[in-house]
């Protein structure tokens, strides 16, 4: 968890400090951060899809012996404190339940490695203050708990700092010093007390000065800050997972271009897993590095919360991505971890709900179209900027405002809304765009490179589908 803490830090720049236990942690932005216009859904989901990412790739690093048994995944919310004494108070909080859930934990595994089942330690230490249970530790035991490792006891905390760093030598052999961030990995008995947060320069400078220390904590006030979304009800909700930065990441694992198969299997066995995984999610769509989840209307997932139903999903979704990355890249290994952003819209009608699915095949064409004639003329010879210049006045982008109803209608697509259990949606193949541009690209493909267009192995043009059927999950490659 903490050599995923500090990959965090490292990647987000704007991540000042961080805190952990267990199995969560608490990432802390600087005040004046502009990250992705501080939109909530962006920077939760790519922070936990990222964390996810890296938990996977480093546990071979940690657990040499051991297997990962099964995809593990996290959820993630938004808390945004207005003032230092806000933030002072969410950072003892958090230290304070590590303490709580530590000390239980060591009196009720003491317990059980004596011979107690888990009902017996549970009722033992039911109602039970620290105090008795430090008697209980000790008396029973011989642990002294102040003795345990200050890890399990007080947590640990990365933080960015400042360091003279020896960038080169002069001729006279006198070193040139320059300062350069590091993060620094610590134990304190108080990270939320001045003694601790006052002593850091970069803490100070980028979050602020703790004024003095707390002693009382009001949990609920706290959470009265996160930032928390509830979906409206009776509605469709749509949880759309997107790459982010997949154009490098590409590049870097030399997917083949415009479209490697195995890439795209890969986000296809993805979405099934995520369509096995949740009950709710009963359909989904996708083209490329996005895939679009659609929950059944009556859906209670997480009652509804946006930021835990997103971040479940897109941390899963990145868990899987991750460790079937060998089933189906056996020779590459993967150079760095990937990760995803996603977004929550609710869509109030059946109809409202065909027009997204239909935006987002209608720019799967359009996309695909054009990158495969792109990277078409870049293989025949040209540059990228050649290639470019030839489509751009032939590239037409498409938003869901411009798709109304008749237009839709043009793309042929027959819907079946019968509302079983399952929920189960299905569309034929749509038609191409009859338009110019269209109908250029395919010429020039015809023309210059001999290929038909609408021949292209099927799951490339309309995308994928994975759906919920009765009993079973069902891939149909439209």
């Amino acid at each position: 968890m903490n050599a995923c803490a500090f990959a965090v830090l490292e990647e987000f720049p704007d991540i000042v400090f961080a805190y952990g236990f267990s199995d969560e942690y608490s990432f802390i932005f600087k005040k004046d951060t502009k990250f992705y216009q501080r939109r909530a859904s962006k920077i939760n989901s790519l922070v936990v899809s990222f964390f996810t990412s890296v938990y996977i790739t480093k546990w071979k690093e940690f657990f040499l012996q051991k297997d990962l048994m099964f995809h593990p995944s996290f959820k993630s919310r938004v808390i945004c404190c207005a003032t230092m004494e806000v933030l002072q108070t969410y950072i003892l909080w958090r230290q304070r339940a590590c303490h709580l859930e530590n000390l239980f934990n060591t009196c009720f595994w003491k317990l059980i490695g004596c011979g107690k089942s888990q009902k017996e330690a549970k009722e033992m230490l039911e109602g039970t203050q620290k105090q008795e249970k430090n008697e209980i530790l000790f008396q029973q035991f011989g642990v002294n708990y102040k003795d345990l490792p200050s890890i399990f006891r007080q947590g640990s905390c990365a933080f960015k700092t400042e360091v003279e760093d020896i960038v080169k030598y002069k001729e006279n052999g006198a070193p040139v010093k320059r300062l350069r961030k590091k993060i620094a990995l610590t134990h304190s008995e108080n990270v939320a007390g001045r003694s601790f947060w006052n002593v850091h320069p970069c803490l100070c400078k980028e979050l602020g000065h703790f004024e003095g220390d707390i002693s009382k904590i009001n949990p609920e006030y706290i959470k009265s800050f996160q930032f928390e979304n509830n979906l409206m009800p009776s509605t469709w909700i749509v949880i759309r997972v997107d790459g982010c930065h997949f154009h490098r990441f590409s590049e870097v694992h030399e997917f083949e271009k415009p479209n490697d198969e195995h890439a795209l299997n890969l986000m296809n066995s993805c979405a099934v897993a995520v369509v096995e995984e949740f009950n709710d999610v009963v359909f989904s769509y996708g083209v490329s590095d996005e895939y679009s989840f659609v929950l059944k209307k009556n859906s209670c997932f997480y009652e509804r919360h946006a930021s835990e139903i997103v971040s479940a999903i897109v941390s899963f979704f990145s868990s899987v991505y991750v460790m079937k990355w060998k089933l189906y890249f056996a020779q590459k290994e993967m150079k760095y971890p990937p990760y995803f952003d996603g977004r929550a819209v609710c869509y109030p009608s059946i109809d409202i709900l065909q027009d997204y699915l239909a935006w987002r095949q209608v720019d799967c064409h359009i996309n695909n179209q054009y990158n495969t004639c792109f990277w078409m003329l870049v293989k025949s010879g040209k540059s990228k900027s050649e290639a470019q210049n030839c489509l751009k006045e032939w590239r037409k982008l498409t938003r869901p405002h411009a798709w109304h109803r008749n237009k839709v209608s043009k793309w042929n697509i027959n819907w079946n809304a019968k509302m079983l259990e399952g929920n189960i949606i299905g569309y034929t193949k749509p038609y191409c765009i009859q338009g110019t541009q269209t109908q250029e690209k395919n010429g020039l493909l015809s023309c210059q490179f001999g290929i038909d267009y609408n021949t292209l192995h099927n799951h490339v043009p309309p995308g994928v589908l994975c759906l919920l059927g009765q009993g079973e999950q069902d891939l149909t490659e439209q």
